[in-house]
């Protein structure tokens, strides 16, 4: 295979600070006037907790304070939904139109804020105005996000100035652990205005020199001709020398100039400066991930069981398998997540409305037509492709009428239902035949309408699997049977003997044990060429902790859900392997696992036709001021990378750099690692920093997942951090 190389950047949490814009000055704005002002709303907790709260908009449009000083960070929210959009205000909604309710999404774990304003006026001011501060702050970049935060967290006396004594406490907030000497001379120099404080662009001033990248400002100065700036021919030769760029170096240099660059002069000179190189490299297109794959670029026409489809298991629960909250917020979030499988546990309750909730366990309980109504309204907002509900369902042939209604009349077209005519279809439909559509996994009548020579009644009892995988009757009813596309199939003896011809509505359902027991059996990956399988978490992770799922996807099982609630090694591959492909949700599987004559078996994996392993070279060169995780006044992180291989067994390694001593700020290690990936088309990269203790277990700091399919490649030099190259 001919190598091809680019220059990466690989930044650790890159939180930079620079000038703060404010955006109370943006003219025009009468939203944002009004929420300056300030206005009376009822914060909701429930159906009886609804106290009057006075919310206003800070002068630094970027905090909003109400009752006792309590405060919302704007740059926490997540997003504004309008309307009866939550449980609590859907458990209002008699009370309150909707026109006068709104939520605040926060990010993170951190519960959402419900309120009613006064008047429908009130409440479209503050949806808008919201909007638009959530829109500039995407706008203005992570330099500009947390200049405020930290000017703030310095200047104790809130003069709007910063001591020396403040801007040490600063240094030590931001994890520096400096010379007092050194961040003295920087402070001297910073302050222009010889006042013995620092105050807006001196602050800018300081904060530049104190993070100043000397391995970005060695390559910058390797290709300018002057020292001073990039001028569009030495950009062009960095695209065409380190990013190995041979299509149109001269336009994409002019764009990169206009797109990038923050000096106006500059620009006219057709000239990157430092800092607009620095935000280049530190952009979606200067990422260790490959743009040209952030977009939908695969195949999308092949049978849906080509694909991994990112899965959600026990999708309505927040928390754990025995006492957490159940709640729609669970479905949204997957749904935004690009989730495309998501599930429901059905159960009877009071007033004939089914209900979701774990069942026979302490979780709570919300309405089945509540979150029919959050699908119809997330389903496709990040995602066109379709989505497919699995339905555990556990309750009575009257409230299954009740869950078929629901559906028909919330979803409506959105909803595809069963119309085969009682023969079994050529191919499974693919994701661009299922555009903008729902698809039903659940219990179904018999199968093919002609096991009943055309006659079905109202409702039948059969003999159904439960996710339990325990034997037991159940009537079913033919409303919601006709709605179900998929159901689980109970035809399954050993995947020697799995169908050719087995109906397109058949998933087969396996829990992690049980899928575990097959995954060295060669004709697994054979049997999901053809079948959709669907694999979930044990019974006993009631602490809602998730499987390592590339042991599922080394084998083609499509469909592997884990529990999204829930942080940690498997959620991260999840995130990183459906981070391709616009977010969609489906990943189109490599062709050896989707055309039958391949044969390909994980254990084996130098013995599959068109084996060409390759060799991963990565350098780490540094990070940015990486968070303190332990709360002990005055630590400072010791940070370490490691970098993780996730894939078939052979590929499975991991290896670290040295840890830097009491640097959090801007440590940097130099340090290159290798490794040999036998199938990169299966291979996931995980890169993790960690705060060495030599004492106990290593602190979490954070982590980056990607396909090793995605990465960019870079030139082998000093200041590259990714290349890869044929293994012979």
């Amino acid at each position: 295979m001919a190598s091809g190389y680019c220059f990466i950047a690989f930044i650790i949490f890159i939180y930079q600070i620079s000038e703060q814009r404010n955006l109370s000055s943006i003219p025009g704005d009468d939203n944002l006037q009004s929420m300056l002002v300030g206005t009376v709303m009822r914060k909701i907790k429930s159906r009886t907790w609804k106290k009057q709260r006075y919310f206003k908009l800070q002068e630094d449009c970027m905090t909003i304070w109400y009752k006792s000083k309590k405060a919302v960070s704007v740059s926490d929210v997540e997003a504004v939904r309008e309307g009866h959009q939550s449980e609590v205000l859907l458990s209002i909604a008699d009370e309150f139109p909707a026109d006068r309710c709104f939520t605040l999404v926060f990010r993170g774990r951190r519960g959402n804020l419900d309120l009613v304003a006064e008047s429908a006026e009130e409440a479209r001011s503050w949806i808008q105005g919201m909007r638009k501060l959530i829109e500039n702050l995407e706008n203005m970049g992570e330099r500009e996000k947390w200049i405020g935060d930290w000017f703030k967290k310095a200047d104790k006396n809130n003069d709007g100035r910063m001591n020396f004594k403040e801007v040490r406490d600063l240094l030590k907030m931001m994890n520096v652990d400096m010379n007092e000497h050194h961040a003295h001379r920087l402070f001297t120099m910073a302050d222009k205005s010889q006042s013995g404080t620092l105050e807006d662009d001196e602050f800018v001033l300081f904060y530049k020199m104190l993070t100043q990248r000397e391995d970005v400002l060695r390559v910058f100065q390797d290709y300018s001709s002057d020292g001073q700036k990039l001028s569009q021919t030495d950009l062009e030769d960095f695209l065409r020398e380190e990013q190995l760029e041979g299509d149109d170096v001269q336009q994409h240099a002019k764009q990169l100039i206009e797109r990038y660059e923050p000096s106006d002069t500059a620009k006219l000179l057709n000239a990157m400066t430092f800092d607009g190189f620095l935000m280049y490299l530190g952009s979606a297109e200067g990422s260790i991930f490959n743009p040209r794959r952030r977009g939908v670029f695969q195949d999308m026409s092949q049978p849906l069981c080509h694909y991994f489809i990112s899965s959600s298991h026990n999708t309505y629960l927040m928390e754990d398998q025995l006492r957490g909250q159940s709640s729609m917020e669970g479905y949204i979030r997957a749904l935004n997540r690009g989730c495309r499988c998501v599930e429901v546990d059905c159960w009877d309750g009071a007033n004939g409305e089914p209900i979701v909730y774990h069942g026979h366990t302490f979780t709570s309980k919300i309405l089945f037509k509540d979150v029919v109504n959050a699908l119809g309204n997330y389903a496709f907002k990040v995602s066109e492709y379709p989505v497919i509900l699995s339905i555990e369902n556990h309750c009575s042939v009257e409230q299954q009428r009740v869950m078929a209604r629901h559906l028909t009349h919330i979803l409506g077209d959105k909803l595809l239902k069963s119309a085969l005519g009682g023969k079994a279809p050529i191919r499974l439909p693919s994701p661009e035949d299922l555009k903008g559509k729902i698809l039903l996994k659940a219990k179904k009548i018999g199968g093919l309408e002609e096991t009943f020579n055309g006659m079905v009644e109202d409702s039948l009892t059969v003999e159904v699997s439960d996710e339990d995988d325990t034997k037991s009757k159940q009537r079913l009813s033919k409303e919601l049977s006709d709605c179900v596309v998929y159901c689980k199939s109970v035809h399954f003896n050993s995947f020697k003997h799995s169908r050719i011809h087995s109906k397109f509505y058949e998933v087969f359902s396996f829990t992690e044990p049980k899928a575990r027991k097959h995954l060295r059996e060669a004709e697994f990956v054979l049997h999901n060429s053809r079948h959709l399988t669907r694999v979930y978490p044990s019974g006993f992770r009631t602490d809602s902790s998730n499987f390592n799922p590339q042991e599922m996807w080394n084998v083609g099982c499509q469909i592997v859900a884990l529990n999204f609630q829930t942080a940690g090694e498997g959620m991260d591959l999840n995130d990183g392997l459906f981070r391709q492909n616009g977010s969609c949700g489906y990943i189109l599987k490599p062709d050896f696992m989707t055309q039958a004559e391949k044969k390909f078996d994980p254990e084996m994996a130098q013995q599959r036709d068109g084996y060409q392993p390759l060799v991963l070279t990565i350098q780490v060169i540094s990070g940015q001021q990486l968070p303190k995780v332990n709360i002990k006044e005055g630590s400072i992180v010791d940070p370490l990378v490691r970098v993780e291989i996730h894939g078939v067994p052979m590929d499975q390694a991991k290896q670290e750099t040295r840890y830097i001593d009491n640097n959090g700020f801007n440590p940097v290690w130099y340090d290159t690692l290798r490794f040999n990936i036998h199938t990169p088309e299966l291979a996931m990269v995980r890169f993790v920093v960690e705060d060495y203790d030599k004492t106990s277990k290593n602190d979490f700091i954070g982590q980056y997942t990607l396909p090793f399919s995605c990465i960019q490649q870079g030139k082998p030099s000093d200041l590259s951090v990714a290349n890869y190259n044929s293994l012979s």
